[in-house]
């Protein structure tokens, strides 16, 4: 029988996984670019924000349908949907995504957006489903409170 290995001691200030300040599983959140746009440096930049938060993160890469958005959601049974659009598609593709969820039984999820979105655009997304819009120039920071308080609540 060989010997067991020793323990490793924990780093100084580190904590354990069983003393975790979240006990509960994380948010799984999907982050998903819909239509045509390609540009995806910002939703990678919040997916990285996210994982790095401690929320578990499926990103879909570009061109989504809201068919396939809704899909990917139902499959993964995530918990949030956050949609990222810079071409202009959002009052289109944005409710598309949120009817898709509702008849597929998932209107407890929430679904936030961001991108190039108009202001006067904001209040009429909200309207259909969209909880929260998050503009260019918004501190990642301010999105991962968003989620925090948001998921604390539920």
């Amino acid at each position: 029988m060989s010997p067991r290995p020793a323990k490793i001691p924990e780093a100084p200030g580190a904590v354990s996984a069983a003393h975790s300040p979240r006990l509960e599983p994380p948010a799984r959140i999907l982050v998903a670019k819909p239509g045509l746009d390609g540009h995806d440096r910002g939703a990678k930049v919040i997916v990285q924000t996210l994982r790095d938060a401690g929320f578990e993160v499926i990103y879909t890469g570009i061109r989504q349908t809201p068919e396939m958005i809704a899909q990917t959601a139902l499959q993964e049974d995530v918990d949030a949907v956050g949609l990222s659009l810079l071409s202009g598609a959002h009052m289109t593709l944005f409710p598309k995504v949120a009817d898709l969820l509702k008849k597929n039984g998932m209107e407890d999820v929430l679904i936030f957006g961001g991108g190039i979105i108009p202001d006067e655009d904001v209040p009429k997304l909200k309207r259909k489903g969209i909880r929260a819009i998050f503009g260019p120039g918004t501190p990642t920071q301010n999105i991962v409170d968003y989620l925090n308080a948001y998921f604390k609540k539920k």
